[in-house]
């Protein structure tokens, strides 16, 4: 089932909320269904169904119970204390819910740790399990030093993806669709070319899939139905979240792979000193990019409430050009929010107030509080996300684009800006704001935005996409039962 806009706008009644903050999901499960056997108005109906769905996916994201986390900080780091766990815990340096009662952490509480404590990291018994965030950090010093010497820079870059299903998700002779994203042409991506998509059947074999684009007046389903045999539709150059869709009877052991390249051509903009600038920003060409459109609410999540009003009349002040608003918004998140590692967006119902109140969240929940704010501002500003592709690391990320006049279309990458920041890099740390390494695929230029050929199902992120979706017709898989690797093949 898919919901409306205002799905997430009902609020839980209060019996399910205590059962919820006390982690008695099946419990909750169970008052839920009772409650959905009684006439209920659409949207309590909705959110109700919604709810089911996410505390069905929430427990599993948590596997870490007290112990057993503070097991892992003292087997890893150095003379690590319960203290000191009690302490970020308290500090709510770790992502954690309560499942009947009791303590839980996110799967990934140690790695956000290592990645966003440098005390933590400096007393690692292993070394090597923090060196990755030392190696990123030369490497973008250095690009960014180039980008600065040439005035931009352009790379082109080929990609391999490829999606297999698990075990128990595999269904041999249903009929599947099978999302993979692939950049949108727009922006700073230019000259994007799908060279192959294959299915590979369990045998090794690979089988070349004939691709159709999707134009207006298509009817995919019709011509789905033709046989069993695969075919795949890619989607508009243009489209908010651009993917290649497979479509055919699912074998056994069967995956699914697509190979692309495309080139970045990545201007440098010295937003200090405009005079010396001959670029304008990245025009957007299409209608609905017009900077006005990026002005408004995206419900359920861009929302003009009166605290996120109040924040933002706080942090701006009185400031009236458009070019230090966004930079003072961005100033404040990146030097007040903590990088962390979150649950599915799908399980958290508010992710902006989630972000303005906990002062936390990952790359996309800074990216969607920037947004917010500029937009309540008076700047316009909008989504980018995909995939960021330094060679030897291919990782999904987030991050926004804001519109000033007097150059067009500029980025911000707040949780690069703040890992700067956390390292005491403030020229690294001024760069993303305005500017954006090349490093990037950039799959959704829309937040929310449907896929072509739209899936009837919920998908596992309704609102972002860079590791695509598998859909069956009794709905879409859910995390885990699926994986999906993507390989930088060359870098030019």
């Amino acid at each position: 089932m898919k919901f409306t806009e205002h799905t997430l706008l009902a609020p839980l009644p209060e019996d399910l909320q205590r059962l919820k903050g006390y982690g008695d999901f099946p419990v909750m499960e169970r008052v839920i269904q009772r409650k959905l056997n009684k006439e209920l108005p659409r949207h309590l109906r909705e959110r109700l169904l919604a709810e089911l769905e996410i505390i069905r996916r929430l427990p599993v994201q948590y596997p870490y119970s007290w112990e057993t986390a503070l097991k892992m900080m003292t087997e890893n780091i150095c003379a690590f204390t319960r203290k000191e766990f009690q302490e970020l815990w308290e500090e709510d340096a770790m992502e954690w819910i309560y499942v009947q009662g009791n303590v839980h952490f996110h799967v990934h509480f140690f790695s956000n740790l290592i990645k966003t404590r440098e005390g933590l990291r400096c007393r690692l018994l292993d070394p090597e399990q923090g060196e990755d965030t030392r190696e990123n950090s030369e490497f973008l010093n250095k690009t960014i030093a180039l980008m600065k010497e040439q005035g931009g820079i352009s790379r082109r870059f080929s990609i391999k993806t490829v999606l297999h299903l698990n075990e128990e998700a595999q269904h041999p002779g249903e009929r599947i669709r099978v999302y993979l994203p692939i950049p949108v042409e727009y922006a700073q991506v230019k000259q994007v070319r799908l060279l192959h998509a294959q299915v590979v059947f369990a045998s090794g074999e690979q089988k070349d899939v004939p691709v159709f684009r999707i134009r207006s007046g298509d009817e995919p389903e019709k011509r789905e139905e033709e046989g069993s045999s695969f075919i795949a539709w890619i989607a508009p150059e243009d489209a908010g979240q651009r993917t290649v869709c497979f479509c055919g009877e699912y074998q056994k052991g069967m995956s699914f792979q697509i190979e692309y390249t495309y080139q970045v051509e990545m201007p440098w903009f010295d937003l200090k000193y405009p005079q010396k600038s001959l670029r304008k920003g990245l025009a957007l060409q299409d209608e609905v990019n017009r900077p006005n459109h990026y002005l408004s609410e995206e419900l359920p999540h861009v929302r003009f409430t009166p605290y996120l009003k109040a924040l933002a009349e706080e942090i701006v002040g009185g400031e009236t050009d458009a070019l230090r608003k966004a930079k003072k918004i961005y100033d404040y998140i990146t030097t007040h929010l903590m990088y962390s590692f979150v649950r599915e967006y799908f399980c958290i119902t508010d992710l902006v107030h989630y972000t303005a109140c906990g002062w936390k969240g990952d790359c996309g929940l800074q990216a969607l509080l920037f947004i917010t704010l500029c937009r309540i501002s008076g700047v316009p500003a909008r989504w980018q996300s995909g995939l960021y592709t330094r060679p030897g690391h291919v990782g999904c990320h987030d991050w926004a684009m804001f519109y000033i006049e007097e150059y067009g279309w500029l980025f911000a990458d707040c949780s690069f800006g703040g890992s700067a920041a956390r390292m005491g890099c403030e020229e690294r740390r001024e760069f993303y704001f305005g500017n954006l390494d090349p490093y990037r695929m950039p799959s959704c230029s829309q937040f929310q935005a449907d896929f072509l050929p739209p899936v009837k199902g919920m998908r596992i992120d309704p609102y972002d996409n860079q590791l695509g979706e598998v859909e069956y017709a009794d709905g879409c898989l859910r995390a885990g039962e699926f994986e999906t690797v993507h390989e930088l093949t060359a870098v030019e």
